[in-house]
């Protein structure tokens, strides 16, 4: 068994995966024959065979599919659903490729044995990655090295570090202690085992591998005689900035100009994850209008029919990094209703402003009704293909109300806005938006492709019971 994000294991999985696909298409040829039987199948007597140069091409052409989605980058899959996603696309890839070649050279050859080795090569790739991760939980402690981190500093740095190496249960490291000048802290967590100026004996001691200094920006000094004492001691060194705490949502090292340096606005979402999101939204909006292109005529006869002015609203919104676009929604008020906002605006028992109320003067009737089943959303559809909204995110918010924010609530902006969210099927509107930033985060720090489907069918029932809308 190999290191897991080693160069060897990624050399490992590379001829891993070349032995399957080569196993995956003998196994095709196969099974072919047993198909004969499914009716919209061709029946083809004995075994089929692949062309020679198929052996050669298909596994290239897999790997390679692989190697464009970093599925072998040992710096870029510490999270399973990350690289679960980078095998997800490298497959997709793969297929539309190997599929390419068939057509371009073996065009009468058997659809049916070829989609085979697509499932059994999928399958393959997958299970044994599984299989890897499920020995390494049970057993993986008996064949690796155990490595010991100790971590320097306790304050909100330090043990969020603390927490997320808790959370991730990996038998191979061990957080050995913290160490912290302050004695009270000192005395009520037995974890904090001395002061920072007995580094090295804790080191010896605790046979340390990894030290990471978790020191306030105050501190940057201290910090840098800390790296000088460790630096004749076989120990890796990290230093995790307190500058974290400025980044929108999270923070990267990238280079400029040449120089290293912490990018504090990185995005929240890597390639992969925007291009598996901006492809859902795009696939599922064209599904959903030629459905909804009708009720939105009928809507917008209804509400000119109904009361004077425009149809459509066209509303300055916070975006993705707090850059504004214009919100479509039908008109769901009385014309100039912006001026009467005065009517509904109250302070809560916190001082903090409450813009929204369920007896709003200002709204039509129709507009009630509309409202009840979220159909004045329905023009935001164009919104999302023009790819300033997603279908699932942050709903945009006003700027007159992102102006009051907390610096942490900006961090909601990390993502493109969404048509519905994670806020929205936990409350809706009887939990104003802009005092319920935690839910947006909480969404932001979650996401995943299977979350935005949960939420998507969660909206359908938030909708359909009218809870919280108004």
């Amino acid at each position: 068994m190999f290191r897991r994000f080693s160069v060897d294991f990624a050399l490992f999985s590379i001829f891993l995966d070349t032995v399957l696909v080569l196993a995956s298409l003998i196994l095709a040829s196969v099974l072919r024959p047993l198909l004969n039987s499914l009716p919209f199948i061709k029946e083809m007597l004995g075994i089929q065979t692949f062309p020679t140069v198929i052996y050669i091409i298909f596994p290239l052409i897999w790997v390679s599919s692989f190697l464009a989605f970093s599925v072998y980058d040992p710096g870029r899959n510490f999270r399973p659903e990350e690289e679960f996603t980078g095998l997800f696309l490298g497959s997709l890839l793969a297929g539309i490729a190997l599929a390419g070649v068939l057509y371009l050279t073996y065009r009468d050859f058997s659809r049916a044995m070829f989609l085979s080795f697509l499932l059994i090569m999928i399958f393959s790739a997958v299970g044994w990655r599984l299989l890897h991760k499920t020995i390494l939980r049970l057993i993986g402690h008996r064949f690796f090295r155990i490595h010991r981190a100790l971590i320097i500093g306790a304050g909100k740095v330090g043990r969020d570090l603390q927490q997320k190496i808790a959370e991730r249960r990996d038998t191979r490291l061990i957080l050995v202690g913290l160490l912290d000048d302050d004695p009270q802290k000192r005395a009520a967590d037995p974890l904090i085992l001395d002061t920072l100026d007995n580094v090295r004996e804790i080191v010896r001691t605790h046979r340390v591998d990894h030290v990471v200094v978790a020191l306030p920006r105050r501190a940057h000094e201290r910090a840098n005689r800390l790296v000088a004492d460790l630096h004749n001691l076989p120990v890796k060194v990290y230093v995790i900035p307190d500058y974290f705490a400025l980044s929108l949502h999270h923070a990267a090292v990238e280079e400029f100009a040449g120089i290293p340096m912490l990018d504090l606005r990185a995005p929240a979402l890597n390639d992969y994850q925007r291009a598996i999101k901006r492809t859902f939204d795009v696939a599922v909006t064209i599904l959903l209008m030629p459905l909804a292109l009708p009720i939105m005529g009928m809507i917008a006869l209804a509400v000119r029919l109904e009361s004077r002015g425009p149809v459509l609203l066209h509303q300055d919104r916070a975006g993705e990094n707090g850059h504004t676009f214009k919100m479509h929604k039908f008109r769901t008020m009385v014309e100039n209703a912006e001026s009467l906002q005065h009517l509904v605006e109250r302070e809560d028992e916190n001082g903090r402003l409450i813009h929204k109320t369920a007896e709003d003067p200002r709204v039509t009737r129709l507009g009630k009704f509309l409202r009840r089943i979220s159909l004045d959303e329905l023009p935001q559809l164009f919104n999302i293909l023009r790819g300033e909204m997603s279908l699932v995110g942050p709903r945009p918010e006003m700027p007159y109300l992102v102006e009051q924010y907390e610096p942490w609530q900006r961090k909601r902006f990390a993502v493109p806005p969404g048509l519905t969210g994670w806020w929205q099927v936990h409350g809706r509107s009887d939990k104003p938006m802009h005092l319920h930033t935690e839910e947006d985060l909480y969404y932001i720090q979650n996401y995943s492709p299977i979350l935005d489907v949960v939420i998507l069918f969660k909206t359908v029932n938030a909708v359909f019971s009218r809870r919280g809308a108004f």
